[in-house]
């Protein structure tokens, strides 16, 4: 009986230790990229392929846009460095990586394999969907406002309404748009053209007590307002640069002006004698 109970404390023990083993090394086998885009907060990122980001290629002029290249490089790409780093090296190299390795995700989401990746995850509603009520819940497509890091946040495209939205939740409104950059969701929806939707046809019709507003009231004419103001600041703008034209321009451009005048002047007698 002993003999078996300490047989089944030999076993129990050596059953745990394979099962930490067994942790640790899939611990140890977890990549870089793998566990980046399995943070929460990144699950808009696909895994770029390692081949990907391994040709010298594809990473063309990232070295200048990018502090610390080559230790955020080694860190994307698992590669230890010949020397240890302290605390705050290793907090500025990881930064670099994240900000590396979502410029190598803004270019990789081009390719035919990258838009696979990506579409999978479109199918899968990973994006989130828009917030337009008519849009009745259309899939949206991550998109960026610039191609130039750290001038705006990730927004939401939805392919049906053609407009843009900030991310439903907020641990995604942190993301830079650069990551993902102008041109993905169109060239997504080139790529398969059997995901673009139509476009709505219902509109929101305001009503008070059930009747609809009138044209003339100010709700509705104040964005008409707002409008004529933009267009009026449009027409400045095109004033002064007309004003900042060198001597030459605005002497044609005056001539030109002149020589309409007195052609719409003659119109009107040459008809009245035709008239008579």
């Amino acid at each position: 009986m002993e003999k078996d109970k300490n047989r089944s404390k030999v076993e129990g023990s050596e059953e745990s230790s394979g099962e930490e083993d067994s942790l640790l090394s899939s611990e140890e086998e977890t990549s870089w990229i793998s566990w980046f885009c399995s943070l929460r907060g990144n699950e808009f990122f696909v895994e770029v392929d390692e081949e990907y980001i391994q040709d010298d290629f594809n990473l063309t002029g990232l070295n200048s846009m990018v502090p610390n290249y080559e230790y955020a490089l080694d860190m994307i790409l698992d590669v230890e460095p010949e020397e240890p780093l302290n605390e705050e090296q290793q907090e500025v190299v990881e930064s670099a990586a994240e900000m590396l390795y979502g410029l190598i995700h803004a270019r990789y989401i081009l390719t035919s394999r990258g838009l696979a990746h990506m579409m999978e995850k479109f199918n899968a509603v990973d994006f989130g969907r828009c917030p337009r009520v008519f849009c009745q819940g259309q899939p949206a497509i991550p998109v960026g406002q610039s191609d130039i890091s750290r001038t705006n946040t990730v927004k939401l495209f939805c392919p049906r309404c053609q407009d843009i939205y900030y991310p439903k939740y907020s641990r995604h409104c942190n993301i830079d748009g650069a990551y993902f950059g102008t041109s993905f969701p169109h060239l997504l929806l080139a790529t398969y053209p059997e995901i673009v939707p139509q476009k709505p046809t219902n509109t929101y019709v305001p009503r008070i007590y059930g009747f609809k507003i009138h044209k003339s009231s100010a709700i509705l004419n104040y964005n008409n307002a707002q409008l004529l103001t933009n267009n009026n600041n449009n027409n400045n703008s095109n004033s002064n640069s007309t004003n900042n034209l060198p001597n030459s321009a605005k002497h044609l451009q005056q001539t030109s002006q002149e020589k309409i005048s007195q052609a719409s002047t003659n119109t009107p007698a040459t008809s009245t004698r035709s008239k008579k």
